[in-house]
This record gives C-alpha cells, sequence and structure tokens, in this order.
C-alpha cells in the first residue's frame, strides 16, 4: 500500500516562497525562509527558525530554539541539542515535563556552512561566514570567518580574504 503522503508538514508551519522540501520530513511550528532546500530525512521542530536561501542537507535535525540566519549550509545528518542535562525523570522520580527544563537557543549566522556529522550544543552562537568541519561537536561560540573543527571543536585558522569573498582558489 502506498502511503498519501511522504511529508509530514503540520499546518503552523510558516514556508517562504520557492521553498524546495524533498520527502519523509517532518516539520512542525516552525518558519523556513523563501528558497531554502530542505532534504529528505530532516526534522524542524516548533519555534525553529530558518532563514532564505539555506540548504539543509538530508538526516539533519533542528530542535527548538535553534535560528539559522540567510545563506547558510547544513551537511547531512548534522544533530542541534537545546538540553545539556537532560533526563527523563526528576530526581524524585517523576517524569519531568516541559516546565522542568530551559530551552537552551543556538543561532547560526549568515551564509556560515557546518559539515556533515557536525553536533551544535545549545547556548551557542555560530559567526558569519564561519565553518564547521564535518564530525565536529561545537561546545562553544565559534568566531566569525574562522574554520573549526574536532571534538571538542577548536580554531583552525581564519578564513582567509580570497575565501571570505567566495573566490575559489581554483584557476
Amino acid at each position: 500500500m502506498k502511503p498519501t503522503s511522504l511529508k509530514k508538514i503540520s499546518a503552523d508551519v510558516v514556508v517562504g516562497k520557492g521553498v524546495r522540501i524533498h520527502d519523509f520530513v517532518n516539520l512542525y511550528g516552525c518558519q523556513i525562509g523563501d528558497h531554502t532546500k530542505i532534504g529528505t530525512f530532516v526534522e524542524i521542530q516548533r519555534g525553529a527558525k530558518i532563514g532564505a536561501k539555506c540548504k539543509i542537507s538530508s538526516h539533519t535535525f533542528i530542535c527548538e530554539g535553534v535560528t539559522i540566519e540567510d545563506g547558510v549550509f547544513v551537511g547531512h545528518h548534522v544533530v542541534f541539542i537545546n538540553d545539556r542535562l537532560p533526563r527523563a525523570v526528576n530526581y524524585d522520580g517523576t517524569m519531568k515535563q516541559t516546565k522542568h527544563w530551559r530551552c537552551q537557543t543556538t543561532i547560526v549566522r549568515r551564509r556560515a556552512s557546518i559539515g556533515s556529522g557536525a553536533v551544535i550544543l545549545g547556548d551557542v552562537t555560530i559567526g558569519e561566514q564561519a565553518i564547521v568541519g564535518a564530525g565536529s561537536v561545537v561546545t562553544g561560540n565559534v568566531a566569525r570567518q574562522t574554520i573549526v573543527a574536532g571534538n571538542p571543536a577548536r580554531l583552525l585558522r581564519k578564513l582567509t580574504k580570497r575565501e571570505v569573498e567566495g573566490e575559489s582558489d581554483r584557476a
């Protein structure tokens, strides 16, 4: 039997013009800017905001509290985290409720790039045009126009003027 819909997009999702959304996604209560591409098997939760002309690659999880500005590239299987002390139950054994935790926020500034498999913890800002290497674990703020990588992610270097201006090193 064929499924009737391969996309789960709730009525409260705000989608800009020219947005391309692939199958097998789960979007609810989020905002997606104009001309953004959302890959297969992506979940974007309530309260998340995605800017214009972004590319969100497959198997990515964007949770509540994440703001991604315009022109950002998010590689495959990137995970954002909004709770650094997750627990299923309170100290007394009762189930945790929404009121028992504080949603940590994350901001990814315009034209930043996040490599595949990166994990981004809450309460961080990834600076404008910064690059996060594949597989990195970002535990703190990333300065603008820098490249970070590793676990935890550490500064590798600043971008060159040519890289900032978008020129390729190839002839």
